[in-house]
């Protein structure tokens, strides 16, 4: 009897696995439908095509276009085709199948800041301490940082002092990782005063921001002959770079090889224990795993030489590299020793939840390595350990993943007690990070805004200053430039039009894909609470050692566990499937409280069930309180009524009602946590209804009252349904 509940929990913990392994094969399914989308990139006005055009597929294959203007690229439908080139604005394209795709552009006439010396004499003191101050900002709070660049600015007399102005901008906006804003701002630097410095970081900010072909473009026009051994370095390691996010590993291999031969030959310890770093994973790409070990040797043993924190990240690379090895060993060893000197360093560097070096993360990864081994105790360990920390520093994600990890473990290792505990706590976890998720959008969205509002008062500060330079030319080209400005304000006004355009693109398609991700999460929720539920009468008729009844119960919940799993990924399914899967429900509850009522469903005969359609597992809920809080307590025999009627061509009425013992009543008899467990279930379902009518418009209606004035006041339920 034992071996018999203990097998009946783990199929519990199977069904709910099942459901979550379901969604990553559907996508898994959806991710083989690729076919092959050509297309062509050419300006709006002259035809003329564009060459070097950066074509990615979200994180996904990479393509440029040739002399033609034209490009191939291997997708699925509903992917996002980003099409980027520095001389015109960024296009987002979703695609729908493989037809042709013609992009007309219209390339932005990018105006030449012209160099030139003031009369006045600069203060130069003034603005080395404002250019002092904004680096000093530059990674404790960007808003001061730039603002201390806008007073400088103001401050400047020399094209040399706006180039390092405009310089130390785009460094700020680099570590912000605002790379476009970095690109714009490096590249005025450079019209004011040309740098190879700064056409370095113009090609890395180039890099970051995707635009691979003019990061490329930068780093080979550059003379190496006239770098320091520093510079040459570094613009070998930022080919590589390139090359590496292009996937020609090759070619990045010959350029970090060539960085680290200067780098050697010159000294320069620290690009020499990255360069090996980044040697090692180039040939981890390209499948060349001896070599990748070799490098990783060569990079751990000079990275313990230079300070204990760059050991420490050179430790954490090296046993993720171990990790795809499944040389689980070495790994634990170097991951705790990491621990270790992670602890000795904690105490003079703030790590936050984004680095790789937390604690937490390295408990986590060394808990799973053991469970990869099989060793469950030492998993179960470093895994709680991992839960506990997370929990202190506020890392929701590492949390989730440790906790989800554990449910795992502890499944394998026959604790199913524990491991469905610890699957409650992961479903929990879902939420938590859901609501963080999006208070940190909505707070990019603020910093992004402010940070463009001072970039746009920046330049607008440049304009200003061009315009009173300009009331020191000769009166005949005073016609040439109002007539500029006239056309300026005309284009900036496009381009905010342009720019409010696509933000309320981008924002309604954030909307979507957050509605979305609380339908899942709420389907996700509702499943495992669902399934633990209608187990319950399993256990009942093990309980009373009725095996033959419980055997021929499990056999109908199997078949209910399907239809359930099937319709898990739909946001609406067919009215038929819905009345299918309550007629088995249904039947399944009044076999285990035969004596509790009776039921009836009831579907309209001018019904045509196929037009309709419904959220899955709508109703079941509301069916599952009126037997288990209502019916289920009445003294005398129940009575269960479903009926589905049409009320007007485009809308149908669902009612279930019952003569229970009501609401009120039911709520007095349950205890503190049963009351919980409802808010919660119901409350998804509220939640559910508000997001699908939201995107579906006002497509379901839910009402509850008391059906009869009686001591039994029972329970309605009238769900309305519109049809598309």
């Amino acid at each position: 009897m034992k071996l018999l509940v203990k097998y009946i929990s783990f199929l519990c913990l199977l069904f709910c696995t099942s459901f979550l392994l379901a969604q990553e094969r559907n996508d898994a399914i959806n991710s083989e439908k690729r076919f092959t989308v050509r297309g062509s990139v050419i300006e709006s006005d002259t035809n003329k095509p564009i060459s070097n055009v950066n074509i990615e597929v979200g994180g996904g294959a990479y393509t440029t276009t040739d002399a033609l203007g034209e490009f191939k690229i291997v997708a699925k439908k509903g992917d996002e085709l980003t099409i980027k080139h520095k001389d015109f604005e960024t296009v987002y394209y979703i695609i729908e199948d493989s037809e042709r795709i013609k992009v007309k552009v219209e390339p932005n006439k990018i105006e030449e800041y012209r160099s030139k010396l003031f009369k006045s004499k600069a203060n130069t003191q003034v603005f080395k301490s404002l250019i002092d101050s904004a680096e000093v900002y530059l990674k404790k709070d960007a808003k001061k940082s730039i603002q201390f660049i806008a007073d400088a600015l103001k401050d400047s007399r020399s094209v040399k002092q706006n180039s390092e102005a405009y310089e130390v901008l785009g460094d700020i906006y680099t570590y912000w990782k605002q790379f476009d804003l970095a690109v714009s701002n490096y590249r005025i630097s450079i019209q004011n005063r040309t740098s190879n410095a700064v056409k370095i970081k113009l090609a890395k900010a180039y890099q970051l921001n995707k635009n691979y072909q003019e990061s490329l473009s930068i780093y080979n026009e550059i003379d190496k002959k006239q770098l320091s051994n520093w510079q040459l370095v570094s613009l070998y390691e930022g080919l590589g770079d390139v090359h590496q996010n292009t996937k020609a590993f090759d070619a990045s291999i010959d350029a970090y090889t060539k960085g680290l031969e200067v780098a050697q030959k010159h000294l320069i310890t620290p690009k020499i224990t990255d360069l090996n770093s980044k040697l090692a994973q180039a040939h981890i790409n390209n499948g060349e795993l001896q070599e990748a070990q070799l490098r990783f040797s060569n990079s751990l043993k000079l990275a313990s030489q230079e300070n204990k924190r760059r050991g420490v990240e050179e430790k954490v690379k090296v046993a993720d590299f171990q990790n795809n090895l499944n040389d689980y060993s070495s790994e634990i060893e170097l991951r705790k020793e990491a621990l270790d000197d992670i602890n000795d360093i904690e105490s003079d560097s703030v790590f936050d939840n984004k680095s790789a070096l937390t604690p937490q993360k390295q408990n986590y990864k060394i808990g799973n390595a053991y469970a990869l081994q099989k060793d469950y105790g030492n998993a179960i360990t470093y895994l709680e350990k991992s839960i506990e920390e997370a929990d202190d520093k506020e890392d929701l994600i590492v949390q989730k993943d440790a906790t989800k990890k554990l449910s795992d473990v502890l499944r394998d290792a026959g604790e199913f007690d524990k491991a469905r505990i610890a699957f409650e706590n992961y479903i929990s976890l879902l939420d938590k990070v859901y609501v963080k998720r999006e208070q940190e959008i909505s707070q990019a969205a603020r910093f992004s805004q402010d940070i463009i509002s001072k970039q746009n008062r920046i330049l607008s500060l440049e304009s200003d200053r061009e315009l009173s330079e300009s009331k020191y030319q000769l009166n005949v080209e005073q016609a040439r430039t109002q007539k500029l400005i006239i056309y300026s304000l005309i284009g900036g006004v496009l381009l905010l039009l342009v720019t409010a355009f696509l933000m309320f693109k981008y924002i309604k398609q954030q909307r979507l894909a957050n509605n979305l991700l609380a339908l899942k999460t709420l389907r996700s929720q509702m499943n495992p609470h669902f399934i633990f539920n209608a187990l319950n009468s399993v256990n009942s008729f093990i309980a009373s050692n009725d095996e033959r009844t419980a055997n021929k119960y499990l056999s109908d919940f199997s078949l209910l566990m399907r239809a359930v799993l099937e319709n898990s990924e739909e946001d609406f399914i067919p009215l038929e499937k819905e009345i299918e899967l309550l007629q088995l429900y249904t039947k399944l509850e009044h076999f285990r409280f035969k004596d509790k009522f009776d039921y009836n469903i009831t579907v309209d005969e001018n019904i045509n069930v196929n037009n309709f359609v419904i959220p899955p597992m709508l109703l079941q809920p509301y069916i599952e309180n009126a037997v288990w809080h209502g019916l289920r307590y009445k003294k005398s025999k129940g009575r269960l009524d479903i009926k589905i009627t049409q009320t007007k061509p485009d809308e149908i009425s669902i009612e279930i009602v019952d003569d229970g013992i009501g609401r009120k009543k039911s709520k007095s008899l349950k205890t503190e946590h049963q009351q919980k467990q409802n808010s919660k279930g119901m409350g998804n379902i509220k939640k559910r209804v508000s997001i699908l009518n939201a995107m579906y418009k006002d497509k379901v209606d839910v009402f509850i009252d008391d059906f009869q004035n009686k001591e039994d006041t029972g329970t309605k339920v009238v769900v309305t349904l519109k049809k598309d």
